[in-house]
Order: C-alpha cells, then structure tokens, then sequence
C-alpha cells in the first residue's frame, strides 16, 4: 500500500439503522481507517453512527424532513444565511434541496481546510457545492449507487393524477442537477456493472469513467444462527427503506394475501409505512393488517435476529442498483426470493435465492411458497448464499478496492500516492 491518505467522505444524511447510506458511510469509513487511512465523515441529518477513531463533523441542515414532524416550518431563529432561506423555499415549493444545500454547506466547510485532504469522496449527493471544490483543485470524487431518475420514473408510472405527476416532477428535479454535476468529477465509481449501465443511460456518463466497487458485510457480525438455533415456521422477512414504488412492498403483500388462503404465513417489514402510501392502502385493502408487522428502523443486532429467525427473505423491488439487504441475508444463510430486476440477479447469482419477474405476483407467490414448502431447499440456498458472501463482498474488500481506486484518481490528477 502507498501513503495514508486523508479522506473526507460527505453524506447529505446519513441514517444509522436503516437505509444505505448511513450503513455505507460507517463500513467504509472504519475499514479505510483500519487500513491505515484516516476518514473524517461530514454528513447532515440522521447523522451516522461511527466507530472508534472516524471522526464526524455535523453539517446541519434545517432538518425540514425529521420524525415527527415532516415538512415542518422551521422558527425564524433558526433560519441563519442564504442556504437555509434557499432550502426552505425549495421545500415550500415542492422541492427536495438537500442534496444542493448540503453541498453548498460541505464546501464552505471544506475550501478553507483543503490542504487537509487528499480526496474528498462525496456519497451520492452530486450537488453544485462540489463543483466549488473541483474549481478550487481539490481532488473530488463520488459514488452513485444508482440513478435517481429510476426512482422518478417509477413513481411517475404509478401516479393516480395529474397533481401527483406534477408533484413528483417538482421534487425530482434536483435529479438534472445530478446529472450536471457528475460529468465534472474527477472521478466515479458505482456498486454494479447493472448501475454502470444504467448511471451510462440515465446520466450520460460514459462507462469507461466509472469503477464498479461492489458494498459488502461484516460477515463476522452477519452470520448464521447459532447450531440448534430453529428458524421460525411460515416467516417472511422484508428489508425497505422507503415506501415508494420502486421497492415493490405491494407485490409482496399482495402475495402474502395469497398465501395466508392456505397457511398463516407471517411477514416482517424491517420499515415504514408512508401514512396515506401504497403499503398502508394495501394492508387495508387486502385485510393483512394482523399478518405484517412493520419495525420502523432497527439497531444492527436486532436486524442481524430478524434475519436469523425468518424462514425467508424476499426482496419484491422493482429496481436496485445493488441490495445490501440481500447480501446481509446472504451472509446469514437466510434464504432469498428476488426479482430479477436491475443488479439483483448479479448480486445473488443462480445459487442464493430463487428468482422471479420483477411485478408478477403469480411467480412470486409460486417462489415463496415453494421454499417455505421445502427446508431442504431453503438450506441449500442458505449455504450458497453464504459461501457467495464470503467469496465476494466483504467491507474490507471494499475498502482496499476503494483505496486503490483514490490512489489510481491521484495519480491521474498528478498527485502520486
């Protein structure tokens, strides 16, 4: 390895129990620290859990989205410059600012203290704010799990009226921003060779421009259940982030009712329900209200429990650029039923997990049961899903192959490591 490189790794929010990115920013930050890097972390609100030695430096925003109290109007004494006056504005006219006002933010912070870092790795925020580090000559670089515009497009389709449309419209437009600004880094990596292809569609990168890294596990924290430890009878275990269409939470749903005509199968949702959302109507609208119960966000241990006592995890998305969930569900020994849509047949391979269309209730309904039908089965995928882990995403084959990637951009830019 060459030199200890200093690295400010920026989250415009980084929730620590759930969600992507708050698990992202904590993994790599404490595998580059243990691989002799030293990572300071600079995120917004939820702000991240970190480990021992991986410094945080808070980058409030207005927090206009927190529970309980979503879209609320801040006070006046807390509105304190322009940024703050923009990202309430953008809200109140159906926008969504952070990704921008936190890079705005992060810059301010970061141009006075440039000479502190090799690199700056921003997480997907893709905001103007980087395009003042880039002018500056600070090495900037990004990850993009996935195109935004995906999520967009989705919950277009699934709009039941105009004013939705134009709703959805308005709040995704931070989404040109983020394809603006990508162009100009200095470099990007993704977490699939799906989400290269897609990021090349969506966004107008060229795939020669991006590195696939892909995420992992601490497979030594997200393992299988101890021996005698039984998995629980009829339990299907779900991992959603959000409410929206994209997850496909209504198809599996929709499955369940179908089930629990011949049996008193049990699912899990490790989340939210959107009040007035899909997933609430449905449970009403298929009576599966006594049938599901949804967790809200989980500490790590209690996640790692719920994976180990399910009979199964389904992942029913619609679209993902990579599964984390799947990949903790993997490592486990948990066995999986996925769709095929976006990265997950590349992240499951053939071996983990029984694969159906992405939006056939029929097939998955089908999948689900033959598993729950068949312990042999659900073994035999468990071990494989396992072996696959360990053979390819580990956090610390993350963050080598991250380190190596800044290295190779340093040299680029004429900055050897």
């Amino acid at each position: 390895m060459g030199r200890s490189l200093r690295i400010a790794l920026l989250s415009y929010r980084s929730k620590p129990h759930s969600g992507g990115q708050g698990i992202y920013v904590r993994a790599l930050s404490r595998e580059l620290r243990e691989l002799g890097h030293r990572v300071e972390v600079l995120s917004g609100q939820p702000y991240p859990e970190l480990d021992d030695g991986v410094p945080l430096t808070r980058v409030p925003s207005l927090d206009l989205y927190r529970e309980p109290d979503p879209f609320r109007t801040p006070r006046p004494s807390e509105i304190r410059d322009w940024v703050d006056v923009a990202e309430w504005a953008t809200m109140c006219t159906a926008g969504f600012p952070e990704p921008l006002t936190f890079t705005l933010r992060a810059a301010r912070h970061l141009l006075p203290r440039r000479a502190e870092f090799d690199v700056v790795h921003d997480n997907q925020s893709l905001g103007y704010g980087l395009l003042r580090l880039v002018r500056a000559g600070v090495p900037t670089v990004a990850t993009v799990h996935h195109p935004i515009a995906i999520d967009r497009d989705l919950e277009l389709a699934a709009a039941p009226t105009l004013r939705r449309t134009l709703t959805l419209r308005r709040w995704y437009a931070f989404t040109r921003m983020q394809e603006r600004v990508v162009q100009q880094l200095d470099a990007v990596t993704t977490v699939s060779e799906n989400s290269r292809r897609d990021i090349a569609a969506h966004m107008g990168l060229a795939p020669d421009r991006m590195t696939v890294i892909p995420v992992g596990i601490d497979p030594e924290r997200f393992s299988p259940p101890p021996a005698g430890q039984p998995r629980e009878t009829d339990s299907i275990l779900a991992v959603t982030s959000a409410d929206v269409p994209l997850k496909g939470l209504v198809h599996l749903l929709e499955a369940l009712a179908k089930l629990r005509t011949e049996r008193l199968v049990r699912l899990t949702v490790v989340g939210s329900t959107r009040p007035g959302g899909p997933a609430e109507a449905a449970l009403d609208r298929l009576g599966l209200r006594d049938a599901v119960r949804f967790t809200g966000p989980v500490p790590e241990d209690e996640l790692i429990r719920l994976f180990r006592r399910a009979s199964l995890v389904a992942i029913p998305s619609l679209y993902e650029g990579f599964s984390l969930p799947a990949v903790e569900a993997m490592a486990c020994a948990t066995p999986l039923v996925t769709t095929d849509a976006g990265a997950l047949p590349e992240v499951v391979g053939t071996k983990a997990g029984l694969r159906v269309r992405a939006g056939d209730v029929g097939e998955l309904t089908a999948a689900l049961q033959l598993v729950l039908d068949s312990p042999s089965l659900a073994e035999q995928l468990g071990r494989a899903g396992r072996r696959r882990v360990l053979d390819t995403y580990t956090w610390r084959a993350t963050a080598e192959r991250t380190a190596g990637w800044y290295a190779e951009t340093l040299d680029r830019r004429g900055h050897p490591c």
